[in-house]
């Protein structure tokens, strides 16, 4: 995947994310906070029949960390909480550890973020949003 497309991704998910603002009466709340560079998002969902009806995100942060709570909201609205656990586990496991091309196919565009993977610096960036997802789904 090349450099460009990567830039473009995290680019237009930075500058005009659909899912940054507030909605009214969210189910499920939480903020998201990543100490070691500053960002900080505040994660809200609502659910319906066990599935994620709506979500958004607030707060401030680096390209990458504001970037992959957009891509994530985008993949997990309208999933079960069961889906979207296993979409947060693939997710940090792909940058942790390495997933198959089959479990990257199912992150959809969040695969793009694959290679921040190399990036130690960027990784709780990237995945501040899917662990704040996780931790909010566990309880």
């Amino acid at each position: 995947m090349s450099n460009t497309f990567y830039n473009e991704i995290i680019n237009e998910h930075n500058l005009r994310p659909y899912h940054k603002h507030h909605i009214d009466d969210p189910d499920f709340t939480l903020e998201g906070v990543n100490p070691s560079c500053g960002d900080d998002i505040v994660l809200n969902l609502k659910m319906e029949n066990g599935a994620i009806t709506d979500g958004s995100f607030e707060g401030e942060g680096c390209a990458i960390s504001q970037a992959s709570a957009d891509i994530m909201l985008d993949l997990v609205i309208g999933k079960t909480k069961e889906e979207a656990l296993r979409l947060a586990d693939i997710f940090m496991r792909m940058i942790k550890e390495g997933i198959t091309e089959e479990e990257k196919e199912e992150l959809e565009e969040a695969g793009i973020l694959e290679s921040v993977s190399h990036m130690p610096a960027r990784v709780k960036c990237a995945v501040l949003g899917w662990r704040t997802l996780k931790e909010m789904l566990e309880k």
